[in-house]
């Protein structure tokens, strides 16, 4: 797996600084993105790509400028990729274009890669393929690495409560699919509004995209040519109950296949961008980017600020390389993170195929979910079942898939909730008790993935899509005494519940009331979740704290 070292630590004006490695961004395009107000049209006609700037087009002319291209919102039109002739040098091409003052930044075309590699069994075990799901369901008996009982995502308690519905979109923005892998059947996203005719009959600027699009080489197809993608979107959605294969975390939920990767497990950032838009667009409600790259890029976010704000929640994972840098898309606001933990519950570290690698930590970090043997759908065969990968990339589908799960329980809960939701039923100090501590950690961030506890906590409570933070706090946390509630004077009702959802305390307060002192002393140790209602708003905030 190819390491990413770059990192965009800033542009303003004419100084650009960022350090320079083998493959981190192409070196024959940039993207520019014009300031508010400029009103710059863009004309693009078979013999001439023309801005109506003068200047501008004498730069680009100058430099060479072999082919403009619209990327990002491109109903908005304001963001393009300027492709050069040969390699240039990138940081004297910012300079020069950021020094027109027509541009609200100007920054590379980054290149990222998958974020999980891929293992062979030698021989196939006897026993049942459900079993090697270990991430699903963990006895203890998972042969390919140590295995403890119960480090899963507890999914089969989960599907008692939900199994998904088929109007439930998870776009996976991958190396694409196996598109026609019986365990695939029926579950495939289709795009009605389009025929395979040589025309763009939705007027979404994709043409004949009625099975999703391949963005790494510009079409219609997007079969995987790699293998990740089919490992990630078979983790999210794999056929269940049907006596084939493996079983998907969402037995119902339609996918969406973008192709962001190519053959080589790489990426441009405009295709994933690009992606991001045609999912929001195209009506997904996930996104799974079990992808990454260390650089910096105003255009990717801007984009999945685009989906947040659209109420679809973006889920990527950490990556590999055993450190604390961040990678992003996941190193972005609005995504959640997820790191990767082994068979034996501890931070994958390493991963099977490299010594050097482990899952990423930081900051940032939501959670973390099951991802390293994680054995899958092959992209080359329907019969063989005998793959697996291992990395975050592993990880991340399992947390969509629940994403999924919760939309097909309440489809109006908003990326907020749902994060609120996963964060605060996930299982807290699950690993190594040297970088495991109580609460939120930078290994572990709220725990592991807890898909049961997610869905049965949640069954019949609404998290609000706007959670204010700043107006509710429940403190000290850890406590061993008291705990306090102090809040805007908005709430009438305060319930504790413990992880097996049995309230422990209920108390109803009369509007007004500013601190609220609640003696937790007889508590056993443990996790706790402190729901805060309003009579007319309902549930308004929900807090994990620790009893210890």
């Amino acid at each position: 797996m190819k390491k990413i070292g770059f990192i965009l630590i800033g542009i303003f004006l004419s100084n650009v600084t960022f350090s320079q490695g083998a493959n981190n961004y192409s070196e024959n395009e940039l993207i520019i993105k014009f300031k508010s107000g400029t009103n710059i049209n863009f004309k693009n006609c078979i013999l001439q790509q023309k801005f109506e700037s003068p200047a501008l087009n004498a730069l680009n002319k100058e430099l060479k400028v072999q082919k403009i291209k619209r990327t990002g919102n491109k109903k908005k039109g304001d963001t393009y990729i300027l492709k050069f002739n040969t390699k240039q040098d990138v940081t004297n091409l910012i300079k020069l274009y950021q020094n027109t003052g027509l541009f609200e930044y100007v920054e590379p075309n980054f290149i990222g890669t998958g974020g999980g590699q891929q293992g062979l069994l030698q021989t196939t075990p006897n026993d049942t393929y459900f079993s090697r799901q270990y991430g699903l369901h963990n006895e203890g008996t998972f042969t390919a690495s140590p295995a403890v009982n119960d480090a899963d995502i507890d999914m089969d308690l989960g599907w008692d409560i939900e199994q998904g519905d088929p109007s439930i979109i998870v776009a996976v923005l991958d190396a694409g699919a196996k598109m026609d892998h019986p365990e695939f059947s029926g579950r495939i996203w289709e795009n009605f509004s389009d025929a395979i005719d040589g025309a763009d009959n939705d007027n979404n600027g994709y043409i004949d995209d009625t099975a999703g699009w391949d963005f790494a080489n510009n079409d219609n197809d997007p079969t995987d040519d790699h293998g990740h993608g089919t490992n990630v979107a078979g983790i999210i959605g794999a056929n269940a109950n049907n006596n084939v294969g493996y079983s998907g975390v969402d037995w119902n939920c339609k996918l969406m296949i973008c192709k962001i990767i190519d053959q080589n497990n790489s990426g441009l950032y405009s295709w994933w961008t690009d992606a991001i838009y045609y999912a929001v667009d195209n009506g997904a409600n996930v996104i799974n980017m079990s992808v990454g790259g260390s650089g910096f890029s105003n255009t990717m976010q801007i984009a999945i600020n685009y989906a947040h704000n659209n109420g679809v929640t973006v889920v990527a994972c950490m990556m590999n390389e055993d450190n604390n840098v961040t990678y992003y898309p996941a190193g972005y606001q609005n995504t959640i993170a997820v790191g990767s933990t082994n068979a034996n519950d501890e931070r994958s570290s390493p991963f099977f195929w490299s010594t050097n690698s482990g899952s990423n930590y930081g900051s940032h970090i939501d959670l973390v979910a099951p991802g390293n043997y994680i054995y899958g759908l092959n992209h080359l065969s329907n019969t063989n079942f005998s793959s697996y990968w291992g990395g975050t990339s592993q990880a991340t589908p399992l947390v969509a898939g629940v994403c999924a799960l919760l939309l097909a329980q309440d489809p109006n809960r908003s990326p907020n909730a749902i994060r609120t939701i996963i964060r605060n039923t996930a299982e807290d100090q699950v690993g190594n008790v040297s970088e495991d501590i109580f609460g939120f950690d930078n290994y572990y961030g709220y725990g592991r993935l807890n898909a049961h506890q997610a869905l049965l906590q949640y069954a019949t409570n609404v998290i609000p899509s706007s959670i204010d933070d700043a107006t509710l706090s429940t403190f000290p946390n850890p406590s061993s005494a008291y705990l306090y509630v102090k809040g805007n004077m908005d709430y009438n009702e305060v319930s504790i519940v413990n992880m097996l959802g049995i309230e422990c305390y209920k108390n109803q307060i009369m509007i007004g009331t500013d601190l609220l002192k609640i003696d937790v002393s007889p508590f056993s140790k443990g996790v706790y979740i402190v729901n805060i209602f309003n009579e007319r708003k309902g549930l308004v905030k929900s807090n994990k704290v620790i009893i210890n």
